[in-house]
């Protein structure tokens, strides 16, 4: 994981409206979220593994299934998952397989290559979420 400082952090917004100014330029609310906190991913790269920008916010007034819910944005960072190749062999306490690969390492280090991409998406951020 790299951080990387901005001035988006600590700003307050509608979710809705977040979401609004966010989606269209590639970024999607990351499986991992709650009622209170989650974040937005933007996917870099996927060939070995997948690298993300991961923008979390955390609910300031309301929940984050509820209308009029208001975040406030944390500090962005860089985030690298590398896969196993094939299906996961991990038997379920019921005796089930689980078909869905688990992370070889779900914080793997992040290819220099694409850490200045990272903070240039962090400037594209600051640019559009700036304009309020």
């Amino acid at each position: 994981m790299i951080e990387i400082p901005s001035s988006i952090e600590g700003k307050q917004f509608d979710l809705y409206k977040l979401e609004q100014k966010l989606k269209p330029i590639g970024y999607s609310i990351g499986g991992n979220w709650d009622y209170d906190h989650g974040a937005f991913d933007y996917k870099i790269n996927d060939e070995v593994g997948y690298q993300f920008l991961r923008l979390p916010f955390s609910a300031i007034d309301g929940q984050l299934d509820a209308r009029n819910c208001t975040v406030e944005l944390g500090r962005p960072f860089l985030l690298s998952h590398k896969y196993q190749i094939g299906l996961d062999d991990h038997i379920g306490d019921a005796g089930t397989m689980n078909q869905f690969s688990e992370p070889v390492d779900k914080d793997a280090s992040f290819p220099e290559q694409y850490i200045e991409t990272g903070k240039v998406l962090v400037k594209e951020l600051e640019s559009i979420l700036s304009i309020e």
